[in-house]
């Protein structure tokens, strides 16, 4: 039996190294700590039923229903009854190099960064797929968990071209039930996110953005918003906080160092910032989630306490 590319050594999940994606199964019989992840994950329920732990409280899993997260954003399953989750995961890397394209796609701009991206779902999008949505998704599913058991050495483009025809079905069918659609992104835009992202911890303001891109503010306003479903000094404060939980979780910087890392160096002002997203405390995210979980039974298991 092929290892799995994705590690399980802590509450925080990873990939080892060389990983792009990854598809496979997990069955709950009774509950999944709540964890974090470094990659963006899709859990589509296969089979039984459990409830979904996140930020935004507990939730009813059935069959069909379908949960995307943004990395960093911490959940867990609670009661579950042979809960079967079909999990796709793929790196960060990957989707700002060979997806990077999507963010100019309708349908795939929507899925991956223009839903998660809105503040009120603070890294989520939770959808439901019909009976004839489920088969085709796991069909894709199957291939790809074959794909990456034969390793990415000979196998990379099939991965990213599979890993794609699943994120355009799911999308469009995340689109089927959205009441309006939205064009391509604005080719402004994709330059405007591309230089927020490599200087993360400059100072931008409204002002210097829509001058590096000879626009008006309230244009760039509206044709950003449009695309990522938010403001370009809000994008900025969503990526600085995944950048920032990501930090917490793989280095042993400072709090104060990440802070100012990601362009928050007023502590304070990080500490408000980061707690607002996650729903806790820098400090707390980082002992709750790189504590080792390894080996935890039933009678070990303490339910999580925002």
């Amino acid at each position: 039996m092929e290892e799995s590319p994705v590690g399980t050594a802590k509450s925080l999940l990873y990939f080892t190294d060389g990983s792009l994606a990854y598809a496979g199964h997990y069955i709950h019989e009774e509950y999944c700590l709540v964890h974090t992840h470094s990659f963006m994950e899709i859990a589509i329920v296969t089979g039984g039923k459990g409830t979904h732990r996140s930020l935004d409280g507990r939730r009813s899993l059935q069959v069909g229903d379908a949960i995307l997260l943004r990395p960093g954003v911490w959940h867990g399953y609670e009661d579950c009854q042979d809960l079967d989750l079909y999990n796709c995961c793929f790196s960060t890397e990957l989707l700002h190099r060979e997806l990077a394209w999507t963010r100019e796609d309708p349908l795939l701009g929507y899925l991956l960064w223009t839903a998660p991206n809105s503040m009120q779902r603070r890294g989520m999008l939770t959808t439901r797929l019909d009976a004839q949505a489920l088969k085709a998704s796991i069909v894709h599913l199957d291939a790809l968990d074959q794909l990456t058991r034969q390793g990415i050495d000979r196998h990379r483009g099939d991965i990213i071209g599979r890993l794609t025809l699943f994120l355009s079905h799911l999308a469009r069918a995340v689109a089927e039930q959205r009441a309006s659609e939205s064009g391509p992104a604005h080719p402004k835009v994709v330059q405007a996110m591309r230089l927020l992202e490599a200087r993360m911890a400059h100072r931008w303001t409204l002002t210097e953005l829509a001058d590096e891109l000879h626009l008006s503010p309230r244009y760039l306003v509206r044709i950003f918003k449009t695309t990522t479903g938010l403001p370009p000094m809000a994008y900025l404060a969503q990526h600085r906080v995944e950048t920032a939980a990501s930090l917490l979780l793989h280095t042993d910087q400072s709090i104060t160092q990440i802070g100012q890392a990601v362009g928050w160096a007023d502590q304070n002002y990080f500490a408000r910032r980061f707690r607002a997203h996650y729903g806790l405390s820098a400090t707390t995210y980082r002992q709750r989630f790189t504590r080792n979980a390894v080996g935890l039974g039933p009678s070990e298991w303490v339910p999580f306490q925002a």
